[in-house]
């Protein structure tokens, strides 16, 4: 691998290295929080892919300015839009597993996976 694309595409590496820490963790974890802390490591790991494929050098932002209207001038503003809707998304989704999880600790008074499913097939569910 040529060292000068690294360098010129180092925060897609960043991207694919903070996906790969979240995904490991999400899978090799027992501890449901750590999980939660997993998936949105995977979550930034994507915004950051995706801000770092729409940024244009030497570009601005979509606003019109100076009656300057060249399509050339301006960055694409869906990768941005992408990044705020995800970053909602994420949100509630993170909100709504940890208020699963506090309702599955104070059921089995634990947060290790495997301690739940022991105990789940104890109960016959």
């Amino acid at each position: 691998m040529n060292v000068s694309n690294l360098m010129n595409n180092y925060p897609e590496a960043v991207a694919m290295i903070l996906f790969a820490i979240g995904f490991s963790n999400l899978l090799l974890q027992k501890n449901l929080i750590k999980k939660i802390i997993g998936l949105n490591i995977m979550d930034t790991a994507m915004y950051l892919f995706l801000a770092a494929k729409g940024f244009i050098e030497g570009r601005k932002a979509p606003i019109v300015t100076d009656g300057v209207q060249s399509v050339e001038a301006y960055v694409n503003p869906i990768p941005s839009g992408l990044v705020l809707t995800g970053i909602v998304v994420s949100v509630s989704v993170t909100a709504l597993m940890l208020s699963l999880t506090i309702r599955l600790y104070r059921r089995y008074h634990t947060l290790d996976m495997d301690e739940i499913s022991t105990r789940l097939k104890k109960e016959g569910l």
